[in-house]
């Protein structure tokens, strides 16, 4: 069997590849989807991540709410 066939290991090289540090497990709470850009919510322990990301993304994710998740949080800066 190779990489591409085994989903753990997979995940494995993918979580590999993407160089963030902040990685939170959680649950998919809501779905907004407009013509091009949707927005993610999820309940991450007592954290609320959003994401906004392409309709296209999203279709291809199929996240629904109480679908379990982890936001990858990647930011150079942050501003509040």
């Amino acid at each position: 069997m190779s990489i591409e066939d085994a989903p753990d290991l997979r995940e494995e090289r993918d979580a590999r590849r993407v160089a963030a540090r902040n990685r939170l497990a959680g649950t998919v709470v809501a779905v907004k989807k407009d013509a091009l850009v949707a927005e993610v919510e999820m309940a991450c322990g007592p954290y609320r991540i959003v994401s906004l990301m392409s309709r296209e993304v999203a279709d291809e994710l199929g996240l629904k709410p109480g679908d379990q998740a982890t936001a990858i949080v990647k930011s150079a800066t942050v501003f509040i």
